[in-house]
């Protein structure tokens, strides 16, 4: 996010030295994105941010995937995965639930402190679909509640620390997320006709220095293991939240999805102008309470569509989604629409919608342009029925 900001104690040159009252360097570090040639931010260390005393495996949540065969439109039921959050933490009790080789959906009912963590394969966005706690990370931290989005760059440290059951909706890229390119001007900026802009995002607080010493950091990385990827756990000398000051425009925040503003008109708009981020081969779009169609004529569901491109993922968070009315759907539900395959409204709900003049439907969708597997969380909580929905 090219946004610019400074927190905390840094020298007025950048690459120069810069020392603490006794006169001890601290160590500058350039976190970046795509070599040197895009988004970075420096942060500055009491520690030597490189150090290790000891490195073990780390067996990784279950990431293994299997092909969506039949192909079928499918109705995950994710609140059937959890019992409540006790014992589990937003990191290491995540279910994978769909994924490919470029976005994994997991799924986590969690209310315990998430260990240090760090994705090192790409970033993270994670909604909260209910609960509140703290962010915590290596640029300060971030509080968060009901309906936040986080966005966490690759490679940051971090930890969850809720306060209660929190239900977690967890979208790990193997590529960077942001927001929609159409949305920014040539030099990053949102512009006029963005659903949000840069007053509506919430950045961290200023770092706070930990001194406690051979703390662990949980890392996913590429590897050998399904999907590519392996677990490694370091043990570092000093903690990794011990950033005096740090500038830049890289750095995790925070957007609450009551700050969208939808774009509506007089017939059915398509689901790109929901979108709200996008990573690699795949986008992020969310339905919110708002005024339908006011053509006299209207049909506020959607049309039938063919997924030609695309995978669509439909996670559905509160209210009540109109155009899936009779097919099981409800708070909780993922809807899987594979490529290949038409979908659209139950038929009942067509004639319903007639008249109607706002929805109060929230939820999350995340389109994909390569075709998703099934994790473990998926399989388990397939209701095996949703396919023939459209025929009752």
């Amino acid at each position: 996010m090219a946004h610019y900001r400074s927190a905390g104690n840094i020298p007025p040159k950048r690459h120069t030295q810069h020392r603490d009252p006794q006169g001890n360097l601290y160590r500058e570090e350039l976190m970046g994105e795509e070599g040197f040639s895009s988004d970075s931010s420096l942060l500055y260390h009491v520690g030597v941010p490189s150090a290790i005393t000891e490195a073990r495996t780390w067996e990784l949540p279950d990431q293994s995937t299997k092909p969506n065969e039949p192909l079928l439109a499918r109705h995950l039921k994710l609140h059937d995965l959890f019992d409540g959050g006790a014992g589990n933490d937003i990191v290491t009790s995540r279910r994978l639930v769909l994924g490919n080789g470029d976005v994994r959906i997991s799924y986590v009912v969690a209310a315990e402190t998430s260990p240090l963590y760090r994705n090192a394969t790409g970033d993270e966005c994670v909604f909260i679909e209910s609960g509140s706690g703290t962010l915590e990370t290596v640029f300060g931290h971030l509080p968060f509640s009901d309906g936040d989005y986080l966005i966490i760059p690759r490679a940051t440290t971090h930890r969850w620390v809720p306060n209660g059951d929190v239900r977690a909706y967890a979208i790990e890229a193997n590529s960077h997320i942001g927001p929609a390119r159409r949305y920014l001007s040539k030099f990053g900026q949102l512009l006029e006709h963005a659903p949000y802009c840069e007053r509506d995002l919430r950045g961290p607080s200023e770092p706070e220095v930990r001194d406690e010493t051979n703390v662990e950091v949980y890392i996913k990385h590429r590897g050998s293991g399904p999907g590519g990827l392996s677990g490694s756990i370091h043990v570092v000398p000093l903690h990794p939240f011990d950033v005096v000051g740090w500038d830049g425009c890289l750095y995790p925040y925070a957007f609450n999805v009551a700050d969208f503003e939808p774009i509506t008109g007089r017939v059915h708009q398509p689901p790109p102008v929901h979108q709200v981020f996008e990573g690699n081969n795949f986008v992020i779009c969310n339905f919110v309470p708002r005024k339908v169609d006011y053509h006299p004529l209207a049909i506020p569901v959607p049309y039938y569509h063919s997924n030609v491109d695309s995978d669509e993922v439909m996670f559905y968070v509160a209210g009540d989604y109109e155009a899936r009315k009779g097919s099981g759907i409800a708070r909780g539900s993922i809807s899987l629409h594979p490529g290949g395959h038409s979908h659209g409204p139950q038929p009942s709900a067509i004639e319903a919608s007639l008249g109607v003049e706002s929805f109060d439907e929230l939820a999350v969708m995340v389109d994909t342009f390569r075709p998703l597997e099934l994790g473990e969380g998926g399989s388990a909580s397939d209701d095996g029925e949703y396919a023939l929905s459209w025929i009752r």
